[in-house]
């Protein structure tokens, strides 16, 4: 199936001021199978694991685990597929290639410079996505405009032109209130180190927890300028 620029433009015109439901119900019966979401276990994923399971139980769902998660992750997967009654796919890094990376720099070496930091997420992310993305045309993903600086331009629908991908951002004009209410409405789970001052939620070594009221992607490679904060997953 062909997806022109005009055609992303119409669907952006559609959905801008649709509920994220909706929006997930026509393209997840337009794309079926070929259609996942990419989950890093977020509060907005989690947000769009229930909307997505309620309309389909068989729908694909995804995660990468770096091998450097929080013990809390790994137990909220397990919580989510119980409470969902649902398997999701995880994707490991190829071992070589994180072997080969760590022997030249060292085991942290992503507090080294931000070019080591970037290439460890392209070999412990990158890698996996990509096979991920084997059989889809569309990736679902929970980016809010309003989570940082480097997000605040985000449309509903776009072309992610690096994978050959449609992108779906069903939240981008959610507040974060709006997040959790819903999480509190429907009892989806969720990572439990919200509740300890984490906002947003990746890497042990490379998440903390921040202030009450502070940004929110403040505890994310903290020693990094805000525009340089992404991993590589959402660079246009």
């Amino acid at each position: 199936m062909t997806i022109t620029p005009l055609q992303i433009e119409q669907w952006n015109a559609e959905f801008e001021n649709k509920d994220p439901q909706a929006m997930l119900r026509f393209f997840m019966q337009r794309f079926g199978s070929r259609l996942a979401l990419s989950s890093s276990l977020g509060a907005e994923d989690q947000v769009l694991t229930d909307m997505m399971v309620k309309e389909d139980a068989e729908v694909r769902i995804f995660t990468l685990d770096t091998g450097r998660l929080f013990p809390e992750t790994y137990q909220l997967i397990a919580r989510t597929e119980e409470h969902y009654h649902i398997r999701m796919e995880v994707f490991f890094p190829p071992l070589e290639k994180v072997e080969e990376m760590v022997r030249e720099n060292g085991i942290n070496l992503f507090y080294k410079s931000l070019e080591l930091r970037k290439q460890c997420c392209h070999v412990r992310k990158m890698e996996a996505l990509r096979r991920a993305f084997a059989g889809l045309d569309v990736w679902v993903c929970g980016l809010r405009r309003e989570q940082a600086v480097t997000r605040k331009q985000v449309n509903k629908v776009e072309w992610d032109e690096a994978n050959g991908l449609l992108k779906l951002n069903p939240l981008a004009d959610w507040t974060e209130k709006e997040v959790w209410a819903y999480i509190k409405k429907t009892g989806a789970p969720y990572n439990v180190l919200h509740d300890k001052g984490f906002p947003s939620i990746g890497c042990q070594p490379c998440t903390r927890a921040v202030p009450a009221g502070g940004d929110v992607r403040e505890g994310r490679w903290w020693w990094e300028n805000p525009e340089q904060k992404e991993c590589g997953l959402h660079v246009k």
